[in-house]
């Protein structure tokens, strides 16, 4: 093989040659296509026909993915602080809790990356190639792997294949090919065999056929010239700058860095505080790191990851949704906004026919059976290997057997020069007479009908009004001619007699239009970007149940800044003609603006929009690049699957919220009375094992909070963590926890034995502590009555705290039994505790939950001013002369 073929990318060298000669010498091929040696050399020189391939991730890089998560780094910095005081029971418990997270995860993506595996396997394809098996033998036409093309082979294409290499046509025959892919243009594209000026590159080049594409109708032939990496489609692939942040980085992430904040405060002020007020040193070092770790929720990597891991497998076992990335499953559940693609997501591409009218634009069923006449024997007579996409549509809604009962004459099939097709035939018994069956563009076929001017163009108004409802057209006429013996001609297509007009439209994907009114009824607005025509993309919005409103057109949005955008894109529904940086421009502005966005796409075309947005989505029948860069890959084209994934993605959030809320509002609540107590106490309030079997008692509890059910009416909305008012209420709950503790003490002080005993102190706190922790599981907003496992959840942590002082164990840590006044005093706590919480905690069952305690204050204020107001009979029959006024 001559070196020439070892330098440049092959598309560079011969793609884009002026001549297809010059594409041949480049290439040193021929069109009889390579022999079996010349290939393989050539496979070992360019390598396969495959795109990047997605390498599986090492279980060592997997499992120190996790570590990247900040809470997890605070936690194994505190179990090294911990093991540098010797403090080696808290130390082994936080690098166990990290271990276990981090394997979770890991198992989790390994998962997905399998199904993934098994996705790519199902859509390996073939190509047909003409090889020889030595350079004067007789090529033959094989079917060979498409991964095992190299530059130089001569491939043929049929409708239904896959267009496996960029190709240089060499011969085609009404080659039609759909590059939705690639464009977003719905419509199929004309390809032909000719020369073009050497520098044109551009994907509107007519004589490539682009990997990705499919053959819709006709044939054709071309030879390799880019394979594998070096493709069109390929370029695609290789993402673009940065890993984007996500809405689950930025809601979990915003609330730990203000917790790590104070865990890093707190070690430090613990021991100056103890230093200028008791006198003590280093030796206070283990009980402030003890006072650190109940600050931190210990259990939030495991809870977070079971919660989403335990979601991602139900998607993957009853829907077929392959969740890739599992924050995601968190992101979709707090989207807001979903952004769709209209080709090949919203439709099925393939037109189907919506009716038939005459010139006067009545429904006229005869204009669809000339229409069929002419799909059925154009297919026939010019020897067509499959009908295209809008004569599949007229043989599905017509009847064939009607024309079949004509006897064809002769036909002229569609080419892009005329814009229409002919078939010629002879009705039964009809002696002597031709009937020209003409049908195509509007313009074309009116050109060629006995109209007056004033007439021809009337039809060409109400076609384009019709065009401008999103309708695609086709004309259709017919015209007599005497029997002859000599070929009928393009010359032929005069003086026709004008029928009327079919109309298509897209077919709609299955299920989608009741998908889509459910996930507008949870909160989920829908904004759809087209590469379409505005009128196209706003008739299938119509259709598919959705206002379009306003439909704005890509091509103004470059004069608009980011924050005109962002305004534009919050309150428009459908952006026609979108390129893909323009989808991905929406989709960054919409996040910008404070949404959390959802996008699917299924093409190269989307491959921006699906990298920018929080949740890239995408069915199992999209490109592979699409499949490697989505998040979440849904079964086929379904979008109650999609529904599914949302809702379940919501249950996930809604229990990480609950987690936190409880641990959070719990844990500050603890630390607030430890560092008060430290200060007034001459003993340390609670022992720094003490601390750490009270906390482990708690995570575990916690546990089963990634088993909860949230309440239905919070997941009909996204399931958002914002940080500023998700800290009031934890503020707000960690206070009532730390008043609760405080009396406590208050009370303790007062019996003899705590008075004087610090065992007696340590014991009662203890008690009290995971009693109360108990108590704040009724801060969960999920369904009544909580599930059995949460029940017992809750029932564990306080059998621990009143059997534990009674133990040899509870000796061992510096427990002891309590008298029974003391039990007296605990009980009159957590009555009074559990009364306030049950209160506060009714507003988080509302639609809409206050934002702290005193809300919910404000909130029991206005229920009794109107319950008194209502009391008093005088203002009752007011307000019922109001009502019956009203």
């Amino acid at each position: 093989m001559p070196d020439r073929l070892a330098g440049r990318p092959p598309r560079a060298r011969a793609g884009h040659a002026a001549t297809v000669l010059q594409v041949l010498r480049t290439l040193d091929t021929s069109p009889r296509g390579l022999t079996d040696d010349d290939a393989a050399v050539r496979l070992g020189v360019h390598g396969p026909n495959t795109l990047p391939a997605h390498r599986p991730t090492p279980w060592p890089v997997r499992l120190a993915y996790g570590i990247r998560d900040p809470f997890t780094g605070v936690l194994l910095a505190l179990g090294l602080v911990s093991a540098a005081v010797a403090s080696w029971g808290p130390a082994t418990v936080i690098v166990v809790l990290v271990g276990v997270s981090c394997v979770l995860r890991a198992l989790g993506e390994h998962r997905a990356d399998r199904a993934m595996a098994h996705l790519r396997k199902m859509v390996a394809t073939t190509a047909a190639v003409q090889r020889r098996p030595e350079p004067h033998a007789v090529p033959a036409v094989r079917e060979v792997p498409a991964g095992d093309l190299v530059p130089g082979d001569v491939v043929r294409l049929v409708p239904g294949d896959l267009v496996p290499a960029d190709l240089r046509l060499l011969r085609t025959h009404h080659l039609r090919v759909d590059e939705s892919v690639l464009t977003g243009e719905s419509e199929p594209v004309t390809k032909e065999a000719r020369d073009v000026p050497a520098d044109d590159a551009s994907l509107a080049r007519g004589d490539l056929c682009f990997q990705g594409g499919t053959v819709v109708a006709g044939s054709g032939t071309g030879v390799v010239v880019a394979t594998g990496a070096h493709t069109r489609f390929a370029g695609a692939h290789v993402p673009a700058g940065p890993p984007r942040t996500s809405s689950f980085d930025r809601s979990v992430r915003g609330i730990a860095w203000v917790l790590i904040r104070f865990m890093l405060l707190m070690p430090p002020l613990v021991l100056m505080a103890n230093a200028a007020l008791r006198g003590r040193g280093l030796e206070t070092l283990p009980f402030a790191v003890a006072v650190a770790v109940g600050l931190t929720p210990e259990m939030l990597p495991v809870v977070v990851t079971t919660c989403l891991t335990r979601g991602a497998a139900r998607l993957a076992r009853a829907h077929g949704v392959i969740v890739r990335r599992p924050p995601a499953l968190y992101d979709l559940g707090a989207m807001d906004v979903l952004c769709l693609d209209k080709t090949g997501t919203l439709t099925q591409d393939r037109p189907q026919v919506i009716d038939a009218v005459d010139p006067e634009g009545r429904p006229a069923p005869g204009v669809l059976a000339w229409a069929t006449v002419n799909a059925w024997w154009t297919l026939h007579l010019a020897d067509l290997p499959a009908p295209d996409t809008l004569d599949a549509a007229l043989l599905d809604a017509g009847d064939p057997g009607e024309a079949m009962a004509y006897e064809p004459v002769a036909a002229l099939p569609f080419d892009t020069a005329r814009r229409l097709s002919t078939a010629v035939v002879r009705a039964p018994h009809a002696l002597g007479r031709d009937v020209l069956v003409v049908k195509g563009a509007v313009e074309a076929v009116l050109e060629r009908c006995a109209l007056g001017e004033a007439e021809r163009e009337r039809l060409l108004d109400e076609a384009a009004h019709l065009a401008a409802t999103g309708v695609r057209l086709l004309a259709v006429a017919t015209g007599e001619r005497p029997a002859r013996g000599r070929p009928y001609g393009p010359a032929d297509e005069r003086g026709l007699e004008y029928r009327g007009l079919v109309t298509f439209r897209d077919a709609l994907a299955p299920g989608a239009v009741d998908a889509l009114a459910r996930l507008t009824g949870h909160g989920v607005a829908l904004r759809v970007l087209t590469g379409d025509h505005p009128a196209t993309a706003a008739r299938v919005c119509r259709d598919l149940g959705v206002e379009p409103g306003e439909v704005v057109d890509a091509g103004t949005l470059g004069s608009l800044d980011d924050g005109q955008l962002a305004a534009l894109a919050d309150r428009s529904t459908v952006f026609a003609r979108c390129g893909p940086e323009d989808k991905a421009r929406i989709v960054t502005a919409l996040r910008a603006h404070g949404r959390t966005v959802g996008f699917v796409g299924d093409g190269v075309n989307d491959l921006p929009a699906l990298r920018a947005a929080d949740a890239g989505i995408c069915p199992s029948t999209a490109v592979g690049v699409a499949r490697e860069s989505a998040d979440v890959v849904l079964a086929d084209r379904d979008f109650a699957a999609l529904d599914e994934a949302i809702t379940e993605g919501r249950r996930a959030g809604g229990n990480i919220a609950s987690y936190l809320r409880i641990t959070l509002s719990s844990n500050l609540g603890n630390v607030i009375a430890m560092l008060t107590a430290g200060l007034l106490l001459p003993f340390l309030p609670m022992l720094p094992a003490q601390v750490l079997v009270q906390n482990l008692c708690f995570d575990a509890a916690q546990l089963a909070l990634a088993h909860d059910r949230p309440a239905p009416r919070l997941l009909a909305r996204p399931t958002v963590l914002r940080p500023a008012p998700f800290l009031r209420v934890v503020t707000g709950f960690g206070l009532l926890g730390a008043l609760a503790d405080l009396t406590t003490f208050v009370l303790l002080a007062l019996t003899a034995s705590a008075a004087h005993d610090e065992g007696a102190f340590h014991t009662g706190w203890f008690t009290e502590n995971l009693l109360t922790q108990s108590l704040m599981l009724l801060l969960r907003t999920g369904t009544r009555p909580a599930p059995r496992i949460l029940r017992l959840a809750a029932a564990v942590p306080a059998a621990v705290g009143l059997v534990l002082p009674l133990t040899g164990p509870g000796a061992r840590l510096g427990l002891e039994p309590l008298p029974l006044p003391a039990y007296l005093l605990l009980a009159a706590v957590l009555g009074g505790f559990a009364a306030v919480l049950g209160r506060l905690t009714r507003g988080l069952r509302q639609d809409r939950p206050p934002e702290g305690p005193r809300a919910r204050l404000v909130q029991l204020r206005n229920v009794a001013i109107n319950r008194v107001v209502r009391a008093c009979p005088r203002t009752r029959g007011r307000l019922r002369r109001r009502k019956e006024v009203a």
